[in-house]
């Protein structure tokens, strides 16, 4: 059986993850940060703010309301903060209150390909997603000659 305090805790490393990564760019001057590389989604700022969109439209689902305006993608790296710490906090408000029961729930009503979704695995989605992300941001920052830690779930739970 699967219970709502793994993915809890799951979910702490994830956003930890995302903090570590948002922190290593926000090294980066404006000129790497919005460099095109013709990779992924084309610049950093670009992979960061999929990431962030991705995390906001599937707890936004999961709530049961519209994610909101897209942020602009000139957007200043302050407001970007902004976002990234709302969203955190709403992901954290909705975790806290998930019980095991509600894992097997479908709240899910629009886009209709994805009303047949199991909460549970909405959040497995958005944890594989941003491990895919991190990892090819590390990478794009390991080019730019940014030294980046590892970011694997396993080392998380030793330190937390």
């Amino acid at each position: 059986m699967m219970h709502a305090a793994a993915f809890r805790r799951v979910f702490e490393y994830h956003l930890r993850a995302n903090d570590m990564v948002w922190h290593l760019c926000d090294a980066l001057d404006d000129a790497r940060f919005d460099q095109q590389d013709g990779y992924g989604h084309g610049s950093i700022r670009a992979e960061l703010m999929h990431l962030l969109d991705v995390d906001l439209v599937w707890f936004s689902a999961l709530h049961r309301r519209p994610p909101g305006d897209a942020l602009s993608p000139a957007a200043s790296r302050a407001e970007l903060h902004r976002q990234r710490h709302a969203v955190a906090t709403m992901m954290r408000a909705w975790l806290a209150a998930l019980d095991d029961a509600h894992l097997f729930q479908q709240p899910i009503r629009e886009p209709a390909e994805d009303r047949g979704l199991f909460v549970w695995q909405v959040l497995i989605h958005v944890i594989n997603h941003g491990t895919d992300h991190r990892a090819q941001l590390l990478r794009r920052l390991h080019d730019l000659g940014v030294a980046t830690p590892p970011q694997d779930f396993i080392f998380d739970l030793a330190e937390h």
